[in-house]
């Protein structure tokens, strides 16, 4: 995998994009940072929406705002 600095992705974007579009992947970084990944279009990994639902209503579950819960928010705003 090769490793590219933020303002030389955004200098050689173009570039990168057919290197990308040949099948390499090229991660980069900010100050030294991985932030983000070039990848071919259409080799990302599918998941199961129905997955993400169910992760996303797990996570929503414990989540609150010091004391406040989400639904209490929520209900709040529909005063």
């Amino acid at each position: 995998m090769t490793t590219v600095g933020a303002f030389d992705a955004k200098t050689h974007l173009n570039a990168l994009l057919k290197r990308v579009s040949k099948g390499e992947v090229i991660r980069i970084t900010l100050r030294g940072v991985p932030i983000a990944k070039l990848v071919p279009a259409g080799t990302g990994e599918q998941e199961d929406p129905r997955e993400v639902a169910r992760g996303i209503r797990d996570v929503r579950k414990g989540a609150t705002l010091e004391k406040i819960s989400i639904r209490e928010l929520i209900n709040e705003g529909r005063r």
